[in-house]
């Protein structure tokens, strides 16, 4: 699991995926998350746009990200 601080009140999935460097571009993540490939907090999340808050938990395959607020 791999902790993701942020500054801001929340993330969009599709940014997450990007800064924590597990897609290459913001096309393939829209793909896999069109895709149902990626869960937000256990749960198959279809939504480029989905504001993701610290506390929550975003997994891709064998990648699991939490995000918090950077101190």
């Amino acid at each position: 699991m791999t902790n993701i601080p942020i500054t801001t009140e929340f993330i969009k999935l599709q940014d997450l995926l990007k800064f924590a460097n597990v897609v290459s571009s913001g096309g393939e993540a829209k793909i896999l998350i069109q895709e149902g490939e990626v869960l937000v907090n256990g749960e198959v999340c279809t939504q480029r746009g989905k504001k993701i808050r610290p506390g929550d938990t975003v997994t891709l395959g064998e990648v699991t990200l939490t995000v918090s607020y950077e101190n």
